[in-house]
């Protein structure tokens, strides 16, 4: 009973099993390639929390087609009995690892990516010094979409090895920075009021969130933070620049001097 070999282990395969299975194997695809096209499209006209909701179904959906696809096939190919299925999981197991360790352990990593969430699709995040939105996770890689619109593959293997930075997390709250660095000599107060209603009048704003200006003395001058929130995180590059074009023509109405870091002189070794 125990001497069975692999090839007992098969059922043995006739025209309607081979269609069955091919049955499974198209329908599975084509089901999730109408997920990968119809959550985005729906996703886009949606804004928020719900908007991040439906891109994040996308790869928990399509892990759940996979694995039903595998358990449908799995009884038409082979005998469904524990004594057949140990030896040929076990067989593949050391096979595919040895073969295939780097794509295995991305493979691993994915489903710990679908499972732990450490990023959604529409999450703004960093791994490896890439920032960019994500716009697709797959089985082995993340898809990130970069500010100059560059698409960017990385495997999810980084998961063991990276830090990942999020910036919004699966919600629509992404915090902004706008920078301002001033000469010392200036009515601190009135700045910071300035840059507040700067902010407050953004037509990006989220007014739903808080915002900040954060001052601190530096030896060079004083440096002026606004922090805020976008409507979406989208948006976070246009909300910046808004903040930063009004911002310096609110300072220069004020006679406001900017803090200029003077340039090394010429002769100076700067090796």
């Amino acid at each position: 009973m125990g001497n069975n070999k692999i090839s007992d282990i098969f059922i043995e395969p006739d025209l309607g099993t081979f269609l069955e299975v091919l049955l499974i194997i198209f329908g599975a695809l084509l089901l999730i390639q109408a997920i990968q096209k119809l959550f985005p499209w729906i996703a886009n006209r949606l804004y928020g929390a719900s908007r991040l909701f439906i891109l994040a179904m996308i790869p928990l959906l399509r892990l759940i087609l996979i694995i039903t696809a595998f358990v449908l096939i799995i009884p038409r190919i082979i005998e469904p009995s524990l004594q057949n299925l140990i030896p040929l999981l076990g067989t593949l197991g050391i096979a595919l690892g040895f073969a295939f360790k780097d794509f295995a352990s991305s493979l691993i990593a994915g489903v710990v990516a679908v499972g732990e969430r450490p990023y959604h699709n529409g999450d703004w995040i960093e791994i490896n010094g890439i920032y960019g939105e994500v716009k697709h996770i797959g089985m082995r890689a993340v898809q990130l979409v970069t500010p100059d619109d560059t698409a960017a593959y990385i495997p999810h293997i980084k998961l063991w090895t990276e830090p990942i930075l999020n910036a919004n997390n699966g919600t629509p709250a992404l915090q902004c920075v706008a920078n301002f660095y001033l000469h010392p000599d200036h009515d601190g107060a009135r700045v910071k009021q300035l840059l507040h209603d700067v902010a407050l009048t953004s037509p990006y704003l989220n007014f739903e969130e808080p915002i900040a200006v954060v001052v601190q003395d530096q030896p060079w001058g004083t440096h002026y933070r606004i922090r805020a929130y976008p409507i979406e995180p989208y948006q976070q590059f246009r909300f910046i620049s808004d903040l930063t074009i009004r911002a310096k023509a609110g300072l220069k109405n004020l006679g406001i001097i900017f803090a200029v870091v003077p340039a090394l002189p010429k002769n100076k070794d700067t090796r």
